[in-house]
């Protein structure tokens, strides 16, 4: 009786620097970038490199990965009159960036020291070159001195890998636990989606939309309708205010939470898509807030799967009655929702002169408005998945959210006046 020959790992080397199989695979960005150490390791063998010259490859991915720089592959300036969307993902860029960083300079230093095994051959890639330009020492040192086309190609293609990683964890919160879909090709297949979303980073404001569809592409490798977050196989991605207070949540970033019961590719989108045109109610119509109404009960309830989407609501109780909120609104509402500046400190309330009862609002029919100056509605001591739920009922113009005992400066009109609705929540807890 003969035994079938027991599969092995393809061998590293003679052109081949990874063993991902042809069908794609799923990686954590840790588990991406030790994958790709075998480009690293091609340099040192074909350059001959020393610790110095593991310094000045060092020192290229650093100027890469960083914004600012002349070298910088994400020409992305940030500043206070930054719009909210750029800020944040500008800062998850220079964060991510130097982490990836710090974990090059280390496999640097190790595989010089314990180089890794290419048993097939030399290490010889072909990389297609997206121009990434390199600081003075490093073209000197891959082109110049013992550098050639080998080396310089198996760089190339290490660094643009590289970037790449940097910029698909740009969408996400908790970037070391998302599950990268990786190819044959590593990450260049995210190349197309990559290049739509950071042109419309770095030409307008980025649409929320734009941010989740590339966030798609990385985890499943695939385009869907416009959305507010998906869920894939294994988990969802869904904005970061789920879960976090609404005051300090970031407004477009997104987080991965694992769900085994997630199986198929499914967008989720609101409930109404122009929110322009909803119903409203005006404020000075609900009753006044004389008393809090005591914490509400809230709840995140989902809706069936058509056509590869589907809604969720916020669902509130109080003494046996609901309200439902969309959350595709409610999200909505938090990113378009004034806050104040952290670093302008706290002075006396300036409190509205009329009040409105947040249980009413939240059950008013469409969304809640003023026409009529500056309403209040007081939202402490409740869950912030009902401070969430009271976002996403009020029209989402003009609409301040900021702590109890804070003052706040007049919110810029957008076009039908300075009257605001004014959310209070409880002050964030000091760390």
């Amino acid at each position: 009786m003969s035994l079938a020959p027991t599969p092995r790992t393809p061998a590293l080397g003679g052109g081949r620097w990874h063993t991902f199989p042809a069908a794609g695979t799923t990686l954590t960005a840790r588990d991406f970038f030790t994958a790709t150490e075998p480009l690293l390791q091609g340099i040192i063998d074909d350059n001959a490199l020393t610790g110095a010259d593991g310094e000045v490859l060092a020192d290229q991915i650093r100027a890469t990965l960083a914004l600012g720089t002349r070298e910088t592959s994400l020409p992305l300036a940030i500043g206070p009159d930054s719009a909210s969307a750029a800020r944040e993902l500008g800062t998850r860029a220079e964060k991510i960036g130097r982490e990836l960083a710090s974990w090059a300079v280390s496999s640097l230093e190790r595989l010089l020291i314990s180089r890794i095994p290419l048993p097939a051959g030399p290490l010889v890639v072909r990389s297609h070159c997206y121009g990434h330009l390199l600081t003075p020492p490093a073209a000197d040192l891959l082109l110049g001195r013992r550098g050639g086309p080998v080396a310089m190609q198996l760089y190339n293609e290490w660094l643009h890998q590289v970037v790449l990683l940097r910029d698909a964890l740009l969408p996400f919160t908790n970037w070391r636990d998302v599950p990268l879909l990786v190819t044959p090709s590593g990450l260049r297949h995210t190349e197309p989606a990559r290049d739509a979303f950071l042109t419309e980073l770095l030409v307008r404001q980025i649409r929320h939309s734009s941010i989740v569809d590339f966030a798609r592409h990385v985890v499943t490798g695939t385009s869907g309708p416009a959305g507010y977050g998906f869920e894939a196989g294994g988990g969802a991605a869904l904005p970061a205010v789920l879960g976090r207070p609404p005051l300090t949540a970031p407004r477009h970033l997104l987080t991965w939470r694992p769900d085994p019961a997630a199986v198929d590719t499914v967008t989720y989108v609101a409930e109404v898509r122009d929110y322009y045109a909803a119903p409203r109610t005006l404020v000075e119509d609900l009753p006044l807030a004389h008393t809090a109404p005591g914490p509400l009960t809230a709840r995140i309830g989902t809706g069936p799967v058509a056509d590869g989407t589907r809604t969720a609501g916020i669902e509130i109780t109080r003494d046996g009655t609901t309200a439902r909120v969309d959350l595709g609104q409610a999200l909505r509402g938090h990113r378009f929702a004034h806050r104040p500046d952290p670093a302008a400190g706290d002075a006396d309330s300036d409190t509205a002169p009329r009040t409105a009862a947040v249980w009413s609002a939240l059950r008013a029919p469409g969304l809640v408005w003023t026409q009529a100056g500056d309403v209040t509605l007081d939202a402490t001591g409740q869950d912030d998945l009902v401070v969430l739920a009271l976002l996403g009922r009020l029209y989402p113009e003009n609409v301040a959210l900021r702590p109890a005992g804070r003052s706040a400066a007049p919110t810029p009109s957008a076009g039908t006046g300075p009257s605001r609705l004014v959310t209070l929540v409880d002050p964030p807890q000091a760390h």
